[in-house]
């Protein structure tokens, strides 16, 4: 197992002088070209909103020409927290962003500076969430290595409403929906800087709520009267209905965002950049959509932390294969460095599971976080919030201990859709002790200093 040794704050020289970025440099040279990314994500869309059901042709198609990961675990499934797990490569006690709206620290040698300094030519575009929108200047530590960075405000409501800042920090209001907005960047980009090798973020905001609001030929897909429900659906009588109508829109908004997706690998064909692009498609967590009658995040269940996870790199990542190996947000950063030919920054937390990417053997993991640190802004509905807990997912089972003792334990192979709890089992009370070992573990990896007394 690889795992990134944690060293104290460094500034960018340093990191390319203690992390080998001499090295990348050299691997990168001995390549005709370096590869370019293109990392796209959605905010809310969880795996099990995928085909058949839900209509993503473009997603599929990303599919049959590399690889899924059917376990890729949303390691904190809110926004900010993920975002600061990706962008840092550290858990989030390390980099401080335990919830919603907090800063990266300058101080963290981010995705960005990463693909900077090795040469790349970076963008982000799309919704930021980490800070608020006054921080945001047209240059300095908050851009965190991007060199085209066009962070997007207020982009819950879809239409109409978005603003983001230009490379010269000019809020910008333009009217449409956001995604579409948003992909439109994405295309300059790509003109732009067709000759370079560059890397590029793309964070769409839907599916996240509101739901209702997807274009209105994406919502005339689907019937909300007969889209099939799940078998853990925990509402009736008038929930029931709304629901149905949320789905309707949550649906539609997919298939918006996979519609912006088709657009970006046309893109690539045209400019003959797609043979050597690596494109990755995930999200940053899913959505209970009325699964044990709650909706939103932050829970351990599988409709809220499992999420989708594709990645494309013609002739190196072999085509149609499907990955059951546990990919967890923490492993994003190293893995996409090295699978690029970067060296990973040596304060990374994260494993490096490129090996998978690639199709080549590399030991699994055994296991990978759960958490939930914060109750700021905790979704689930006033009257059903979400709780504190720790946990861990293993490629078969769900444990998850609240601020008051164990809460749940699932056997997911048994019970896909986790009906059946198993936590005060007599007869699970050993494999609920390894459980919890796990936990401590992690909880010691993370520095994270939630009391375990289980």
């Amino acid at each position: 197992m690889l795992l990134c040794n944690r060293m104290g704050p460094m500034r960018r020289r340093e990191f390319l002088r203690q992390a080998g970025g001499a090295a990348a440099a050299t691997a990168l040279s001995a390549q005709t070209r370096p590869p370019n990314l293109l990392f796209l994500f959605s905010d809310e869309h969880r795996a099990q909103s995928w085909q058949p059901e839900v209509a993503t042709p473009n997603m599929a198609r990303l599919a049959a020409q590399g690889v899924s990961f059917t376990g890729c675990v949303s390691n904190y499934p809110v926004c900010s927290p993920y975002r600061g797990m990706l962008l840092s490569g550290r858990w989030p006690f390390s980099t401080g962003v335990i919830d919603n709206g907090l800063p990266l620290a300058a101080a963290e040698t981010s995705l960005g500076e990463a693909f900077h300094d090795a040469g790349y030519t970076t963008g982000y575009i799309g919704k930021w969430h980490l800070g608020q929108e006054g921080a945001h200047t047209p240059a300095g530590p908050l851009r965190h290595g991007f060199d085209s960075w066009r962070p997007w405000f207020n982009t819950n409501t879809h239409f109409d409403k978005s603003f983001y800042f230009d490379d010269e920090g000019r809020r910008q209001a333009p009217r449409g929906y956001n995604a579409t907005l948003m992909t439109d960047q994405a295309l300059g980009f790509l003109d732009q800087h067709r000759a370079a090798p560059w890397m590029l973020m793309v964070s769409w905001n839907p599916p996240h709520p509101n739901y209702r609001d997807a274009p209105a030929d994406h919502l005339r897909r689907y019937d909300p009267a007969t889209l099939p429900l799940r078998p853990n659906i925990g509402m009736t009588g008038p929930r029931l209905e709304r629901l149905r109508l949320d789905w309707q829109g949550y649906n539609a908004h997919i298939t918006a965002v996979d519609h912006e997706l088709g657009r970006l690998l046309q893109k690539l064909d045209e400019l003959e950049l797609a043979g050597n692009t690596i494109v990755i498609y995930t999200s940053d967590h899913g959505d209970m959509m009325g699964s044990h009658g709650r909706m939103g995040k932050r829970l351990p269940h599988e409709e809220s932390a499992i999420v989708p996870f594709v990645a494309r790199w013609p002739g190196r990542i072999p085509a149609g294969r499907t990955c059951p190996e546990l990919l967890g947000t923490i492993d994003l950063y190293p893995s996409v460095c090295s699978l690029a030919g970067l060296a990973v920054p040596q304060r990374c937390e994260g494993q490096d599971l490129s090996p998978w990417f690639l199709g080549r053997p590399a030991r699994p993991a055994d296991s990978t976080f759960l958490m939930h640190i914060d109750k700021h802004g905790a979704s689930g509905g006033i009257a059903n919030p979400a709780p504190i807990f720790r946990g861990v997912r293993t490629t078969r089972y769900t444990y998850a201990a609240g601020e008051t003792g164990p809460w749940l334990l699932y056997d997911n192979q048994e019970d896909p859709y986790q009906l059946h709890n198993l936590v005060h089992d007599a007869g699970r009370r050993k494999l609920r002790s390894e459980l919890e070992g796990l936990v401590a573990e992690w909880l010691r990896r993370a520095h994270d200093p939630f009391p375990w007394e289980v």
